[in-house]
């Protein structure tokens, strides 16, 4: 028997052994797989372009401590970038190295094909084997810095030259220029962010403007014009974007404005683009950054920070943001080999929507768009929006008009949780005449749902204002299924129905998900809390960290614009109707997409209202998107949800809690105060709500 001593020995000489280095082509692989080139990798190592050559091909060996960071960053990208056909070893690798990332693209959530009713079978076969399943959910653990981006992914530049980071950190930037800013940016600053999917592109930095800094490069402090400012734009002929394109720098179409991409053709595989935001050109709207431009530069680091460590990088406004992260989690290609060469080249990524932009179908469009323009249809258009109804007043009983209260219940987020599982097509859109009904084929159904018998103090599940549909209309999957869960019949009479399909927003939905409960958990609103508890703290808040509670705040305006941002319509006075606007060139102008969610965050709201009625009798005065208003005897929704008696909600009415789906309190009103205002045709929703904005478009 060995003694403690001979042991310990053992185990001494162990440790001090060097660090083993994987074989030379893996280091290569890492290395190309984090998109490095070997001479990047030799500056950030202190060493020749020659030496990491040798390492790579077997020739030399590091030496400490050079050897010792080498090694650091090979096991950072063995984590995040697992050797093909690698079944990864969750216990042996380090927590500290795992990748700040949502989950990967799995086989599971490859599309997958349909059956459509009335096609040829060889041209519609399912794939045999196929089964839908999802990986289950992990809790997103904190961020650990990139060795590529040691400071962060943004920073916050004041007119002293003090640029402010995450975490506490302050840079000396000696720029007096925006070209200057943009060199130090890519060169010293340290500054981005590592891709979100292995397939995608790393996060450019971000440098926010105060107003000293705008004008000491240069800028003026603001931009006036009759325009809103958010398209205002630098006329080409200021000296500053002289400047930029005497450099051989270039601007986005969008121009020098509120936020400005500047950057140079990619070389190699090395992008170089850095995005600024400007505060007094009112880049931060503060509809969705409640007070963040009135604060200190390192508070406003702060707030963008953990905004991009939760989120993404902020390139726009929070639809622009909402947008980009469903790209950055659903990449539109990845690297196939062409078999005829053997080089690595783009091929599309099983899942996304595709590098090129798709044509909707006719009755899914806008009035505007070419396609039906062009073609001169006037065979309708979906119609699904959010909720905006009133109960009418003669509806309303003795015993509802005696209640003292008004208390409106907002659903947290309730555009996010229908996007969870939310199965949508993928590919181009096919026409069909009188298809078979199947709630799993994603499109658009016209359908007569005019003899669907809805109780009259419900709103019709199938129109945004709640009134019963007239005759045939197009709607949604989701809506059209719903009938049919009702318990009638539905004769489909047309249909564009979409042959690939997947869950596109599945990724998103999860990353937005655990941003917002993290977020709230930090503001003292946790899972962990009871109905009564929940309240109180929801109560107050926004007063524990307004730092904190604009981040929530962005959040939940990227969950509606990101959304919106889906059929972003034509702006600017040079527009003509039938041209096409540049929002058509994304593959992810998708009206369906977004037609999709709303359609079933809607049925998710009626069918929480018809159980409220059934478990409790109660009926609502208004909806309002995702808010809905109830008569109650007292100021708290707890008078009247639905409890069994061991003091749990009841399943399948509204719950109070912070997770995306449920319900808190909107605010409470006078009852006899909602009636009258109820008789002159107003919205207490509405009011209650504060005038909440509904899936708005974008900027």
């Amino acid at each position: 028997m060995p003694s403690e001593e001979e042991l310990f020995a053992s185990v001494d000489a162990l440790l001090n052994e060097e660090p083993h280095l994987p074989p030379p082509a893996e280091r290569a692989r890492l290395r190309e797989a984090a998109g490095i080139t070997q001479a990047r990798l030799a500056t950030a190592l202190k060493t020749t372009t020659q030496s990491v050559k040798n390492w790579e091909n077997g020739r030399s060996e590091p030496k400490s401590p050079r050897l010792d960071a080498y090694q650091r960053l090979l096991n950072g990208w063995a984590a995040k970038y697992p050797a093909p056909g690698a079944v990864p070893a969750a216990a042996t690798v380090p927590a500290a190295l795992a990748a700040p990332t949502a989950s990967e693209v799995e086989s599971a959530d490859a599309p997958q094909s349909v059956d459509v009713p009335g096609a040829e079978p060889a041209r519609l076969a399912t794939r045999a084997g196929v089964t839908s399943r999802r990986p289950a959910p992990q809790k997103a653990a904190r961020p650990v810095a990139d060795p590529r981006f040691p400071h962060g992914p943004l920073a916050v530049l004041g007119g002293d030259g003090s640029a402010y980071g995450v975490d506490g950190i302050v840079l000396d930037c000696p720029a007096t220029s925006v070209v200057e800013l943009v060199e130090w940016t890519l060169r010293e600053s340290g500054l981005g962010a590592a891709r979100l999917h292995r397939n995608g592109k790393d996060s450019d930095p971000l440098i926010v403007l105060t107003a000293a800094a705008a004008v000491k490069l240069g800028l003026p402090e603001r931009l006036e014009g009759h325009e809103q400012r958010r398209s205002l734009r630098l006329a080409e002929d200021h000296p500053v974007v002289k400047q930029v394109v005497e450099a051989k720098w270039r601007l986005t179409q969008r121009g020098f404005g509120p936020w400005a991409r500047i950057y140079r053709k990619v070389q190699g595989r090395e992008r170089q683009c850095v995005q600024l935001a400007i505060l007094s050109w009112d880049a931060l709207d503060e509809r969705s950054w409640p007070g963040v431009a009135q604060m200190e530069p390192a508070d406003i680091a702060r707030v963008l920070g953990i905004y991009a460590q939760r989120v993404i990088t902020p390139r726009g406004s929070t639809a622009v943001s909402g947008l980009e992260l469903m790209t950055a989690l659903r990449p539109p290609t990845r690297a196939v080999q062409d078999p005829a060469t053997g080089n690595w080249v783009p091929g599309h990524n099983p899942g996304s929507l595709g590098a090129e932009p798709m044509d909707p179908a006719p009755p899914e469009a806008t009035a505007e768009h070419p396609v039906v323009v062009d073609s001169g249809w006037s065979g309708g258009f979906l119609n699904e929006e959010a909720y905006q109804w009133v109960r009418d007043v003669s509806l309303l009983t003795d015993e509802e008009c005696t209640l003292p209260y008004a208390v409106g219940l907002d659903l947290n987020t309730a555009f996010l949780a229908a996007a969870a599982r939310l199965v949508v097509g993928l590919s181009a859109p096919d026409h069909f005449r009188a298809p078979t009904f199947n709630p799993k084929i994603p499109g658009s159904w016209l359908v007569d749902l005019s003899h669907v018998e809805v109780d009259p103090r419900l709103p019709s599940p199938f129109t945004p204002d709640g009134s019963r549909p007239a005759g045939p209309a197009w709607y949604q999957t989701h809506t059209v299924a719903y009938a049919q869960e009702l318990g009638y019949n539905v004769a489909p009479l047309e249909g564009y129905l979409r042959r690939e399909t997947g869950a596109y927003l599945d990724p998103w939905h999860d990353r937005l998900k655990t941003a917002y409960v993290d977020t709230l958990a930090d503001l003292g609103v946790t899972k962990d809390l009871d109905d009564a508890e929940f309240l109180a703290a929801m109560e107050q808040h926004k007063d524990v960290d307004p730092a904190m509670a604009a981040v929530l705040a962005a959040i939940k305006a990227t969950v509606k614009g990101g959304i919106g941002k889906l059929r972003e319509r034509p702006q600017g006075k040079k527009y003509q109707e039938g041209e096409r606007w540049p929002a058509l060139q994304r593959p992810t102008w998708r009206p369906d997409i977004r037609a999709a969610v709303i359609s079933k965050a809607r049925i998710n709201m009626h069918r929480k209202l018809r159980n409220m009625a059934t478990m409790t009798g109660l009926y609502p005065l208004a909806v309002l998107s995702d808010c809905v208003v109830y008569p109650s005897p007292g100021d708290s929704p707890l008078d009247f949800l639905p409890y069994a008696a061991s003091g749990k909600p009841q399943p399948g009415g509204f719950r109070l809690g912070p997770t995306p789906g449920l319900a808190k309190l909107e605010g409470v009103q006078s009852m006899l105060w909602a009636v009258d205002l109820m008789e002159q045709g107003y919205n207490p929703a509405r009011h209650i709500k504060g005038g909440d904005a509904v899936l708005d478009e974008g900027e």
